[in-house]
């Protein structure tokens, strides 16, 4: 019994000196904790005070306010860059007494080659200067940069590329155009900036979770981790807590644009933030295409001349074999084209394989496959983008189709225009696509839209137009081989009623109804910056 009782006086000592070790190594972390804590809130706001201390000597020297757009790949030819431009020609003539800014990566250009770009890519001019800061860092956002954990590593390395942007130039407001949102809490809470952010794309969302959670290789999703069931759940964990993040800093901004009604659904989910979120559709270029005739009496003449080869065959086969004969020498082939950058989620791949299927499925001849052919329309990023065109054009000599597909990289608007007009079939194959300006412009152009079944395409661009077809959806190979083939079958009249319904249907999607939008949106923020 006394043994027993000296065992547990024992125990008891042990456990009290474990208790004050524990202790003493427990609150000089805490005390540690709070010193690196309070330490950090100083420097932080020190930081904070001197920024706007930059930014009222500025507004002292400049006499007003200035907006700064974040977008560092100005200089490319997507539809971002061109609710870039759009954007800054808007709030350039609402607010002659604001001056304008915009952050941008581009290295090897000057400005004024910048505002040529946009002006030959998109016939886009402003009305006023605008002053560049071309940032050294855009590495840090490429994603060639970060093989593994892509998606943290290119957020984390647009902070430090916003906290370069911000040290050169404290704006009054920042708006971040093309989707680095890790960048507003550092211009909020930092620069003292108020914050407006424009999104085309969630950076993350359910959709990629659920192609993780599925095991569906894709473009963001390597065979390797779709093929281990371990990988597979460590990235749904991955996903889950940067969703987290990604909504925590995009609550950041005070007003919210996204572009469709898909993207809108991904962003109230993601940054719950519902009365500061509004759709603004991109601005779309159906101007330039709508004074180009659709070519109504064309269509007619060519039903003229099909009644003309009919009575031909009821009167004679030697007359019929003459018409033939003719009709192949003048035979007219149609041209199937495709507009977007030359990035991976395009799927470039996919209309190569579905145009080739459409080959197959024609028969050799001047009304078969060889009066077809594929152009691919696009602007290149950077390297890897064009090591992505070298990997398409191989794809189609292994095809044996690359006599009939053409290459047009970085093209100047007037040809892009041209090519969409004498274009029967305008093709897009992105999986839910944000919204889709290529597609639109097709449509404005007259061209019979196929897109995929998903995204914008869907729920906002190729629906119905006071009840009337306005375009074709696919998601597969075959299914998108199969519409062409409809869609190259339809007579002349048919096909001109679907074109008549989508170029009435975009009017909602020109120039000025996004002026209107934006402004709308902006306006409670600039009415704080400009009284």
């Amino acid at each position: 019994m006394a043994g027993h009782e000296h065992h547990h006086h024992h125990f008891s000592l042990c456990f009290c000196d474990l208790m004050r070790l524990m202790w003493s190594l427990v609150m000089p972390c805490v005390y540690l904790t709070l010193f690196l804590t309070l330490l950090m809130t100083l420097v932080l706001l020190g930081l904070r005070l001197w920024l706007q201390g930059r930014r009222k000597s500025r507004r002292a020297q400049d006499g007003g306010p200035a907006v700064a757009f974040f977008h560092p790949y100005c200089n490319a030819g997507g539809g971002g860059e061109r609710v870039l431009w759009c954007s800054l020609r808007a709030l350039m003539n609402r607010y002659p007494s604001v001056s304008f800014v915009v952050y941008t990566g581009d290295q090897g250009v000057t400005g004024e080659q910048i505002l040529e770009g946009a002006r030959q890519r998109f016939n886009i001019t402003l009305p006023r200067s605008v002053t560049f800061i071309f940032l050294r860092h855009r590495v840090l956002v490429e994603a060639t940069s970060y093989p593994h954990f892509t998606l943290l590593g290119q957020s984390t390395g647009s902070m430090f590329l916003g906290w370069e942007a911000l040290i050169a130039f404290v704006p009054d407001l920042f708006v971040d155009s093309m989707g680095y949102a890790f960048t507003l809490p550092i211009f909020r809470y930092l620069g003292g900036c108020r914050v407006a952010s424009y999104v085309h794309y969630p950076t993350v969302s359910t959709d990629m979770l659920s192609v993780v959670r599925e095991r569906n290789p894709r473009f963001n999703n390597s065979d390797f981790i779709s093929r281990n069931p371990i990988l597979s759940a460590l990235k749904v964990v991955y996903y889950c807590c940067f969703a987290l993040l990604y909504g925590l800093a995009g609550s950041c901004s005070d007003v919210i644009m996204v572009n469709s009604t898909w993207t809108m659904g991904h962003i109230l989910a993601l940054w719950r933030s519902p009365s500061r979120t509004s759709i603004v559709y991109p601005p779309c270029d159906v101007r330039a295409f709508l004074d180009v005739a659709l070519e109504e009496d064309k269509d007619e003449e060519d039903e003229m001349e099909e009644g003309w080869e009919e009575l031909g065959r009821e009167l004679g086969s030697g007359e019929e074999e003459e018409s033939e004969e003719d009709r192949e020498g003048d035979g007219k082939g149609h041209s199937i084209v495709s507009v977007g950058q030359f990035r991976p989620e395009k799927d470039h791949q996919l209309q190569v394989r579905a145009f080739k299927k459409l080959l197959d499925r024609k028969g050799n001849g001047p009304w078969g496959r060889e009066s077809l052919r594929l152009v691919l329309i696009g602007g290149c990023r950077n390297q890897e983008d064009e090591e992505r065109v070298l990997m398409l054009r191989g794809l189609c000599q292994e095809l044996g189709i690359s006599d009939q597909v053409e290459f047009k990289l970085n093209i100047p608007f007037e040809e892009l225009k041209r090519e969409l007009v004498n274009a029967t079939i305008g093709l897009h194959t992105m999986w839910n696509e944000h919204f889709g300006i290529g597609v639109v412009e097709c449509m404005a152009a007259g061209t019979i839209v196929l897109a995929h079944k998903s995204g914008g395409p869907k729920l906002d661009i190729v629906v119905p137009h006071q009840g009337g077809q306005t375009g074709f959806l696919a998601d597969s190979e075959d299914s998108y081989a199969a519409a062409m083939e409809t869609i190259l079958t339809l007579s002349p009249s048919a096909r001109l009623e679907i074109r008549r319904n989508a170029r009435e249907s975009v009017a909602r999607f020109s120039d000025q109804e996004f002026e209107v939008c934006f402004l709308a949106a902006t306006e409670p923020l600039m009415n704080k910056l400009v009284p």
